[in-house]
C-alpha cells in the first residue's frame, strides 16, 4: 500500500475513534438520570479508599522523629546543679555509651515558655522551678533492639545519686508507626475491593446497554460492520464512566477536606500546631482520573466480550 493509501486509511481510522469517542458522551449525556446514578455510584465507590489515603498520607506529614525514639528524659533532683549533671553526662557516655544533652533550667523555662504560649505568666517567675534534664540517646544495639535498651538503660539511670525521674515515652509513636503501616495495608486492600466494584458496575451497565441495543447490533452486522466498530461505542462508554465517576470522587474529596480544614485549623491552632490538610497532589489526581477512566474501560471490555459474543459478531 502507497504512502498516501496509509495516510487515508489513518485518517479514517482517527475520524472513526473520535466519533465514536464524542458520540459515546453524548449518548450518556442524554440519559441524564441513569448516568447521574451509575456516576454517582462509582464516585461514592473511589472516594472511600481516596478518603483512607488522603488521611494517611496527612498522618505521615507528621514529624514522627524517629531518629529521637529512644530519647530518655532524665530529671534532676531540684538541688542538683550544673556540675553534678555534667559528672552524670561523662559516665553516661562513658560506662554505657550513649549520648546525652543537658538542658538547663533557663534553657527548659525558655522552651516551655514558646511553645505553652504563657510567656507573660512565666515572667514573674524570679528563677525557674525546673530542675535541669538530661536528655539521652541510648546507643543502638546489635539487631536493634531498641526497647531492651532504653529498658536497661532507664533502670541504671534511675539508681544513680541525684536522678528524679526517667521517662521514655517512645512506644506511643512506635504503635502510631505501625497503625500508619496497616492504614497503608487498608488502603491497598480497599483500592482492590472498590477497584473491582467499578468493574462490576461499569459492566453491569452496558451489559444492560448492549442488550437494549439488541436490534440495532444486528442490523450493523448485517451490513457488515466490523466487531470494533461495534466494541467501540460501548467501550468509550465505559470509559466515560470510569472518567466522571473519578472526576465526582476528586469533587466529593476535595469538599470534604475543604469542610474540615477549618474546625481542625481551629483545633490545632488551640495546640500551638500550624499543621494543615493537603489533599492529592497534581500526579495523584491525573492517576485517579486515570485509574477511573481504565478501570470503566476494563468493565465495558468485559461486558462487551461476554455479550458481543452472544449475538455472534466473532
Amino acid at each position: 500500500m502507497s504512502t498516501g493509501g496509509l495516510r487515508r486509511k489513518a485518517r479514517a481510522w482517527g475520524r472513526r475513534q473520535l466519533y465514536s469517542f464524542f458520540s459515546s458522551l453524548g449518548t450518556l449525556l442524554s440519559h441524564r438520570l441513569g448516568t447521574l446514578l451509575t456516576v454517582l455510584v462509582l464516585g461514592v465507590a473511589m472516594v472511600l479508599p481516596l478518603g483512607l489515603y488522603v488521611t494517611v498520607k496527612n498522618l505521615r506529614a507528621l514529624d514522627l522523629q524517629q531518629q529521637d525514639w529512644g530519647t530518655i528524659s532524665v530529671y534532676m533532683q531540684p538541688e542538683v546543679g550544673a556540675e553534678q549533671v555534667r559528672s552524670l553526662a561523662d559516665r553516661i557516655e562513658r560506662e554505657r555509651g550513649a549520648s546525652s544533652t543537658a538542658v538547663s533550667p533557663e534553657q527548659g523555662m525558655e522552651q516551655f515558655r514558646q511553645a505553652s504560649g504563657f510567656g507573660e505568666a512565666l515572667s514573674l517567675f524570679e528563677e525557674s522551678p525546673l530542675p535541669w534534664v538530661l536528655e539521652v540517646t541510648p546507643a543502638r544495639p546489635p539487631g536493634d533492639d531498641l526497647e531492651s535498651e532504653v529498658s536497661r538503660l532507664s533502670e541504671w539511670l534511675g539508681q544513680q545519686e541525684g536522678v528524679d525521674l526517667v521517662q521514655a515515652d517512645f512506644k506511643w509513636l512506635q504503635r502510631l508507626a505501625g497503625l500508619l503501616a496497616l492504614g497503608d495495608a487498608v488502603v491497598t486492600v480497599l483500592g482492590v475491593l472498590f477497584s473491582l466494584a467499578v468493574v462490576v458496575v461499569v459492566a453491569n451497565t452496558i451489559r444492560l446497554d448492549v442488550a437494549s441495543r439488541a436490534e440495532e447490533i444486528q442490523v450493523l452486522q448485517f451490513v457488515g460492520a466490523g466487531n470494533g466498530f461495534i466494541r467501540q461505542p460501548f467501550l468509550y462508554s465505559g470509559f466515560w464512566y470510569g472518567l466522571l465517576g473519578a472526576l465526582l470522587a476528586l469533587l466529593v474529596l476535595g469538599a470534604c477536606l475543604f469542610y474540615l480544614s477549618l474546625p481542625l485549623a481551629r483545633l490545632l491552632d488551640a495546640y500551638g500546631n500550624t499543621f494543615t490538610i493537603s489533599g492529592l497532589d497534581g500526579r495523584e489526581v491525573l492517576l485517579t482520573l486515570l485509574s477511573g477512566a481504565a478501570l470503566g474501560l476494563l468493565g465495558a471490555w468485559l461486558a462487551v466480550q461476554r455479550y458481543v459474543r452472544h449475538f455472534r459478531l466473532d
